[in-house]
Formats: C-alpha cells, structure tokens, sequence
C-alpha cells in the first residue's frame, strides 16, 4: 500500500489516537502507545513486506469461534494482507497492545477510524485484548509469552515448503518472565529457523509496576545470545537505529531487536503515575481534565471534547 506519511508521522498518529480514545472512555493503555508507537509505524510502514488488506476496512462483528460447522469464522489477519509465500506474517504476542495495534491499522490507511468506534463492544471483533479475530491478529496471544513460539513454529514450516515470507513477532519485556519464551528461542536456533524475527518493546513496565519489582530479570541481551538468538540493542523511539537493526546478519539464528524505550514517551504528564502505568484510568474528574490539557498539549492537538457528568 502507498503511504506517504514517515514512519515518525504515523507514530505521533498513533499517540493521538491512543489518547483521544483513552481520554474519551475513561481510561486506556497509555503508556503503551508512548512506548511502542514508533516500532508498530515502522513494522507497518517500512519493515514488512505484506500485501493489501483483505477485510473490510470497518471490521466485521465476532463470528463465533473456528469449527467445520461455522463457514464464517475469519481472524483478523487479512489487515495485514494475504497469506503468499512471498509475504511476511506479524504476530503480534502482547495482545493487551490491542488498542495501539488497532490505532497503527487506522494510521496506514488499513483499518477505518470507525473501527475503533467498535472497541471493546459486546459482539465486536475489535477486542480490548486482542483475540484471533481482531484487527491484526492471526492468534490469540493472551497467554503471555505464547507469540515467539508461534512464529517459530510457522517460520519453521514455511522454511521447510521453501517460501521466502519472513515471520516478524512484535514482544514485550514481559515475556521474558514466561519459561516458553526462553524454550522458542532455544528451539528456534537449535533448528535454525532464521526466517524469524523478533522486535521487544523494553519499557520495563508490566501489569503490577515496574519489572525489577516483580521478578529482577538482569542482562536479558547476554541471556538470549546464550539461548542461540542474534540479538540487537536500540533505542526503541529512534527509527533509523531499528532500520540497521534489521539489517543484522543472523543465518542460522533467530534475530531479535531489543528497543529499549520510556512508557511516557511523548506524555510526560504520565510520570505522575509511575510506575503504575499498565492501563491508566482516571482517579477523579480533576485528573481527567488535567491529563486531558496537559497530554493534548505535547502531542500537539487540542483537548478532548469531553462528556460533562
């Protein structure tokens, strides 16, 4: 698809968005879109070699789960176009990243902006945690640390039929607390599968703080080199360094881009809640409308129009 928006654009895009919708419903995943928004816009608009969509831009309604008997089931992975050998597949493994993955679709033209009117909707497609049939995925990655398993898997079968397709697996630092992690990339270098790719949003942020907190997990770089992955070490907020990354030769070996990045990027006022900043719901309407102008004000739009209670 043609895009004429820099990677840079289309990640300020999507802060916008993030924020516009979080301020709007109560509450959103905040920190987020200031960690990931420029790693999602370059995956999109640069990294990947997929094809035009295949559904339609405003998301179809939940069709119920996969079976012989339900001819209508569909996942969310024709937004990043059609299954070819020739194309890449994304897998995106924290599926909580729902709403900024969602917000990066509508930014490259492949989702329509009333998609996210369906957000977390009873008998919507367009998940609050991403599910196999929302917008962008192809399985569900609820389960953290299932998502590098996936792509190896099928990177592994895709080698094997001899397509030239790439898998790509967007993480977060989170999964390295999850021992299945740690077992695909072992498995993934152990059988060579160097058609996969990995990008790691280190935000060191999880659900319940900040992660030396919950369990200290040190040098993650030396420990991933010695479970047989190429790894790489970036500033997560600067493209052109994720640009080089990818170019990292890796034959035999998965490669995996650790980007290291801050969960106010781009919000400042977010520091206030460090370093509880998992999903950010107002504590009083006070805080609501000071977010709202002081938040507004970096990312350069006008505040919300707000509902008065």
């Amino acid at each position: 698809m043609s895009n004429r928006k820099t990677s840079s654009e289309i990640a300020l895009g999507i802060r916008r968005r993030v924020f516009e919708h979080s301020m709007r419903n109560n509450g959103g995943y905040l920190s987020q879109a200031c960690s990931a928004a420029e790693q999602l816009a370059w995956l999109y608009n640069e990294a990947l070699h997929i094809g035009d969509p295949t559904l339609p831009m405003i998301p179809k309604p939940f069709e119920g789960v996969p079976s012989a008997d339900n001819p209508d089931y569909h996942t969310g992975a024709g937004y990043n176009g059609p299954f070819t050998p020739v194309h890449d597949r994304l897998f995106i493994a924290p599926a909580h990243y729902a709403l900024v993955a969602y917000a990066t679709l509508i930014e490259v033209g492949r989702m329509a902006p009333e998609g996210l009117d369906m957000f977390n909707k009873d008998g919507s497609s367009v998940e609050m945690i991403g599910a196999e049939h929302s917008p962008g995925m192809e399985v569900h990655n609820g389960t953290l640390g299932i998502g590098l398993s996936t792509g190896a898997g099928l990177a592994w079968g895709r080698k094997k039929r001899g397509e030239t397709g790439k898998v790509c697996v967007f993480m977060s630092d989170g999964e390295v607390q999850e021992g299945q992690t740690w077992e695909a990339i072992q498995g993934a270098a152990h059988h060579g599968i160097d058609n996969l790719w990995a990008i790691m949003d280190v935000n060191d942020q999880q659900c319940d703080g900040a992660m030396s907190s919950v369990m200290e997990v040190r040098d993650i770089a030396t420990k991933m080199r010695a479970f047989g992955a190429i790894v790489v070490e970036i500033d997560g907020h600067d493209i052109e360094a994720m640009r080089q990354a990818k170019q990292e030769a890796h034959e035999g070996q998965p490669l995996i881009i650790l980007a290291r990045t801050s969960p106010y990027q781009g919000m400042d006022f977010l520091k206030k809640r460090f370093p509880r900043l998992h999903y950010v719901r107002f504590k009083s309407e006070d805080e609501r409308r000071d977010m709202n102008i002081a938040i507004a004000a970096e990312l350069g739009i006008e505040p919300v129009q707000l509902d008065q209670h």
